[in-house]
């Protein structure tokens, strides 16, 4: 069993989350790292196919695995956002924590014939980061996401096209449960009225009512993706009703872009990127204790 899998279990039971936010550069990491290691708490850093292309599928793991022995913190690493059988399979077997398969543009029964894949192929052939020999008992988490919530990262105008926002296009506790049924996954991303990216005026609100009856339906540890954006009322009661993750990604690249932006107006002779990029990365490292404030 993943040593994530307890962080997590643990988090649920007390109503509390573990925080999964994005990187996709070192600083990142490293502010990632450092938000949790001040607050003491345990954290996922999240890669999804596009920020594991820049940093390299085995590097960020190497990197994760790195601060993880060194400094005897619990931070771990997720696939995020991943949307073939032949990626998920790259993910497990360099060692990731978990790893979500999106099939939320598919089919229910292509999104479950998939999923399905994923989980066997993990159980059987999870590849362990500490020895690196194959082993079924310490298998990768597998994520399924039913519900399109969109595929941004941006400051949007608008509500993107298909995004979930009335009541017949969110998740039903049915079909959750149906899928979690017939996956065997390890935790769920449920569509319930959140959106990747931010909306300018906000986002819409979470259907509370409905985290709550998906968890019921299943009885698994829920992820909540698309946060940015997000009142912190709307995270604290999602957490509450059985939200374990909460994923947050934009927010910290607003933190990002404009730390840097001040960095480089501030002194336009610094060309020392280590210097320049520091106070994007503390930018981003404030953003990210802000959000574990919220979730635990």
């Amino acid at each position: 069993m993943s040593p994530l899998i307890g962080y997590i279990q643990e988090a649920r039971k007390n109503r509390k989350a573990i925080g999964h936010f994005n990187a996709s550069t070192l600083e990142g990491i490293w502010a990632i790292a450092d938000a949790a290691k001040e607050m003491d708490l345990p954290v996922i850093v999240g890669v999804s196919e596009g920020e594991r292309d820049h940093i390299g599928v085995r590097q960020a793991m190497a990197i994760i695995e790195s601060i993880r022995q060194e400094r005897d913190q619990p931070i771990f690493i997720n696939a995020d956002h991943t949307y073939s059988f032949e990626r998920v399979v790259e993910a497990i077997d360099a060692g990731y924590d978990s790893v979500i398969f999106d099939g939320a543009k598919l089919s229910f029964e292509e999104n479950v014939q998939t999923t399905r894949k994923c989980v066997e192929y993990a159980r059987k052939n999870h590849r362990t980061a500490n020895t690196g020999t194959f082993d079924s008992a310490y298998g990768t988490l597998i994520e399924g996401e039913l519900g399109f919530i969109g595929s941004s990262s941006k400051i949007l105008d608008a509500i993107p096209a298909g995004a979930v926002v009335g009541e017949s296009q969110m998740t039903l506790p049915e079909d959750a449960a149906r899928f979690v049924r017939e996956t065997g996954v390890d935790m769920l991303a449920p569509a319930v009225g959140n959106i990747h990216g931010v909306v300018r005026g906000g986002d819409p609100a979470l259907d509370i009512e409905r985290v709550s009856e998906i968890s019921r339906a299943v009885d698994l540890p829920l992820v909540l993706h698309g946060a940015s954006g997000n009142s912190a009322d709307d995270i604290k009661m999602a957490i509450k009703n059985g939200m374990a993750v909460v994923h947050v990604s934009t927010e910290l690249r607003i933190a990002y872009r404009a730390g840097l932006t001040r960095s480089l107006s501030d002194d336009l002779d610094e060309l020392s990127p280590y210097k320049y990029m520091k106070p994007a990365k503390l930018a981003m490292q404030r953003a990210v204790e802000e959000k574990l404030g919220i979730f635990s």
